[in-house]
């Protein structure tokens, strides 16, 4: 288990999937992921290439995180998931300096990447304040309900933005005293 101040990090287990289940179906995150059948996070809790970790505060499930290419061979670990219920308490910078500490510290990896949807441009904003390099943008790759707001009736595209960020990099913030976890 790591901690950061008040945010922890902990395997998930089978019981906790009806919770991971539902903070994806959360309105206030939908827009921002392609939500995962049950059968999914049972294989990413699973399959020993894959960390799925419950996010706690102070005890408390708020979120769930998921890496993948935890034995890749070319050390590109991916944060393929990050989704919390509670917003704007700083608790998604805790998890991907928590993240980012395992990726690089325990995993051995050379580089951390992530895709993030166009519209999560709250998203975008924490990763690059933590470092991460926009690599590339696959335009609209994804379908997407419409937002909130929107007009028409039928569903849209959005972009992936990839973003990584390099072990040296990592390293060179936590020289610089940024990033710690």
């Amino acid at each position: 288990m790591m901690t950061a101040h008040r945010v922890t990090l902990r395997p998930t287990m089978l019981s906790d999937l009806d919770f991971v289940v539902g903070v994806e179906q959360d309105a206030g995150n939908r827009p921002f992921i392609t939500p995962w059948e049950r059968t999914q996070h049972e294989g990413a809790i699973r399959f020993p290439d894959a960390r799925h970790f419950i996010v706690e505060l102070d005890a408390q499930r708020t979120g769930f995180v998921i890496l993948q290419g935890c034995r890749n061979p070319n050390h590109s670990v991916e944060l393929k998931r990050i989704v919390l219920g509670p917003k704007g308490q700083g608790i998604g910078r805790r998890c991907v300096r928590l993240l980012q500490k395992m990726a690089f510290e325990q995993l051995g990896a050379h580089r951390f990447w992530l895709d993030v949807k166009g519209r999560n441009t709250r998203a975008q904003a924490l990763y690059r304040s933590e470092g991460y390099v926009e690599e590339g943008r696959l335009r609209e790759c994804v379908r997407v309900e419409p937002a909130e707001g929107d007009i028409g009736d039928g569903a849209g595209y959005d972009d992936l933005i990839v973003m990584s960020l390099l072990r040296r990099e990592y390293e060179a913030r936590l020289a610089q005293g940024l990033g710690q976890a």
